[in-house]
């Protein structure tokens, strides 16, 4: 069983700027890829970005390339995701999940991640 923590959520203007963590414990072995999901009211449930646990490789939703850097500390079995210059349309429930996959890195779809966090809210005032 891996279980994940997510942190950092909060309130913040346009223009500004977030750090989302996310912790890993328990079977830290099966990771392959990990990610960040977010989920607005009434929406469906869309991926953000995913990065390959071994090699740092990742990948950008095109909502958010540029503006969003995902990374992670494999020594803290931790993932970050650092959010500049958010938007109101970024305002949303954020999720970090993990997978053994290896495809899901560059093909993230949330079916192909089998563990989830609770969920942190994002909030992004105009």
């Amino acid at each position: 069983q891996l279980h994940l923590v997510e942190s950092g959520g909060g309130l913040v203007q346009a223009g500004g700027s977030l750090r989302l963590s996310c912790a890993a414990s328990g079977r830290i072995f099966s990771i392959s890829t990990m990610g960040w999901f977010r989920q607005a009211p009434g929406k469906e449930r869309e991926f953000v970005a995913t990065i390959r646990w071994g090699l740092g490789t990742t990948f950008y939703a095109d909502s958010v390339k540029g503006r969003f850097t995902i990374s992670r500390d494999n020594a803290k079995n931790s993932v970050y995701l650092q959010m500049n210059s958010l938007r109101p349309e970024d305002t949303a429930v954020y999720y970090c999940a993990s997978t053994n996959r290896l495809d899901a890195t560059s093909n993230p779809a949330p079916a192909k991640f089998t563990s989830w966090g609770q969920g942190t809210q994002v909030t992004v005032s105009s």
